[in-house]
């Protein structure tokens, strides 16, 4: 498993990859009308085949950066042509992500302009000093996890990676943290347990088991 990316991996309980899980939920709406994925360089052909191929819609794949923030731009940049009102910005490492998620994130968006998913810790935050020395005790009932998809108005996230990509900002591990620092607030609605992120393969294994 290992020197393969993540997202190709197959899932052991659904006969698809993880990238193609992530993709399908989307795929199955129909609120959604069009999909672009961000895929290393000389990456298309493992995306095409780490696709679902009964999908009712053919995404639209981009080459992407050397970081998060950048493969981002350059996936939102491809739609400036024909910008759609709103963009969800999924993480291809979540495959476990639902339309009922979806639904909420979308329908918050629209409402707030940014909206992300967000859940709950269960263990007690600290904020540490360099040496790892506790400085704070922060109350977890105000912390809480991100999640994708985070969903935007369209122009705006856009014009906020714009101005990163001008200010030099390239180390943003979020969209809703672009979007404060540009734009302004972003709503959150609840999340769900089963949206987890993949950090490495063999973790696909393991939550599967756990499910």
């Amino acid at each position: 498993m290992h020197g393969v990316k993540k997202e190709w991996h197959p899932m052991p309980d659904r006969p698809m990859s993880v990238l193609g899980a992530a993709v399908h939920a989307f795929m199955q709406s129909n609120r959604i009308q069009s999909i672009v994925i961000s895929v290393p360089e000389h990456g298309e052909a493992d995306a095409l085949r780490a696709l679902d191929p009964s999908g009712s819609m053919l995404p639209q794949l981009v080459t992407g950066g050397s970081t998060r923030q950048e493969s981002v731009f350059r996936a939102l940049s491809s739609l400036s042509d024909d910008p759609p009102s709103y963009v969800l910005i999924h993480d291809g490492a979540r495959p476990w992500v639902d339309s009922a998620l979806i639904g909420r994130v979308l329908d918050a968006t629209m409402q707030y302009n940014a909206a992300i998913p967000v859940i709950p810790l269960s263990d007690s935050p600290k904020e540490l000093d360099d040496s790892g020395f506790i400085l704070q005790h922060l109350t977890r009932s105000r912390i809480m996890l991100a999640q994708t998809p985070q969903g935007f108005r369209f122009p705006d996230i856009l014009h906020a990676h714009e101005m990163a990509v001008r200010d030099n900002k390239n180390t943003y591990t979020d969209d809703a943290e672009v979007w404060g620092d540009y734009i302004g607030p972003v709503a959150t609605v609840p999340g769900s347990a089963q949206n987890r992120k993949i950090t490495v393969p063999e973790d696909i294994n393991l939550y599967s088991v756990v499910s």
